[in-house]
């Protein structure tokens, strides 16, 4: 069984520039534009913009997004169709990407991101793994307890010990999920 329909899009721009004159896909900042102008339309059909990920390449790119439905128990195919479809419609009208890139919609996982402060307060007590944009102590990866988070930062236990971190310096975080855990 495949993994379910993929809505594409294509966007033409110059073939020497394949994201337009705007920051290169990798930039923070084209993230941040693309976040902001996603969320409401995502929020404005009842889910949450739990992550984006924009991988660009030579001809095309890649732009990942992952809903949830808040009090809801998962998402569906139809979900991530209708995010689809809208989020089209934005991006179309827009005209923030200059080239052909495939755009997939779907649920989180059980190694979901974790990007907001209110996800990480959602999670706390959580395991979890945090990457982060430089390095510390010479190490930039961190999994352990999410033992408290506040609204600059989050804890983790680690080995033992507390590691304070800021929102501002997380790259990535995941949930790392228990699959030996018993459900009652």
């Amino acid at each position: 069984m495949g993994r379910g329909p993929i809505f594409l899009a294509h966007f033409p721009g110059r073939a020497d520039a394949p994201w337009g004159d705007r920051p290169a896909a990798g930039d923070v900042s084209m993230r941040t534009a693309l976040i902001e102008l996603l969320e409401p339309e995502v929020a404005a059909l009842g889910y949450e913009l739990i992550e984006l990920e924009f991988h660009p390449h030579r001809g095309g790119g890649l732009l990942r997004l992952y809903i949830d439905r808040p009090g809801e128990a998962g998402v569906t195919v139809d979900d991530c169709e209708a995010v689809s479809r809208r989020v089209s419609e934005r991006l179309d009208a827009a005209d923030l990407l200059k080239a052909a890139y495939t755009l997939e919609v779907s649920s989180p996982g059980f190694d979901r991101p974790l990007r907001t402060q209110a996800h990480y307060a959602r999670f706390a007590g959580s395991r979890v793994h945090v990457e982060t944009a430089l390095p510390r102590d010479g190490r930039r990866r961190w999994t352990g307890r999410l033992a408290s988070v506040g609204e600059d930062g989050i804890v983790l236990e680690v080995d033992g010990e507390t590691v304070a971190i800021g929102l501002g310096e997380i790259r990535t975080a995941r949930l790392v999920p228990d699959y030996g855990a018993r459900r009652e």
